[in-house]
């Protein structure tokens, strides 16, 4: 298991079943032409190690993660730290970081509850082909 002092990259974590998260976490891996991220399901071991780390919750996986420079980002700053890093035009969603947390983070909490519904889920986390597999830890 990868330890977190020995990660240098930006880590994003996220719910392995849910196919909205996986969605997402793949647009990611297409417009991230320089590899810059790595990815961990909150369900393995290194996303287990991270929540307990930081005092999150263990069973809850309703939050998108991003641990850069040994700061953990969640829900709607975690996304938008997370596409400034992009190619494309989603970069310019950044933009919406001038809009309070508490709002940004009230419509991400409405997604967040309701994605099983809307998006689907899946029975077991997504398994990166073999030539993703060194982006994801665990």
């Amino acid at each position: 298991m990868t330890a977190l002092q020995d990660i240098k990259q930006p880590v994003i974590l996220f719910d392995g079943v849910c196919n909205l998260c996986n969605s997402a976490v793949q647009y990611v891996i297409k417009h991230d032409p320089n590899n810059h991220f790595l990815f961990a399901s909150l369900q393995s071991q290194f996303g287990q190690q991270v929540l307990a780390a930081n005092q999150l919750s263990n069973t809850n996986f309703n939050s998108f993660i991003l641990l850069q420079n040994g700061i953990i980002y969640q829900r709607s700053t975690a996304a938008l730290i997370a596409t400034k890093q992009l190619s494309g035009a989603i970069r310019l969603l950044y933009w919406c970081i001038i809009v309070p947390s508490f709002i940004r983070d009230g419509v991400y909490n409405i997604i967040a509850k309701n994605r099983y519904k809307w998006f689907g889920k899946k029975d077991t986390c997504w398994l990166p082909s073999p030539e993703l597999k060194n982006k994801f830890l665990d």
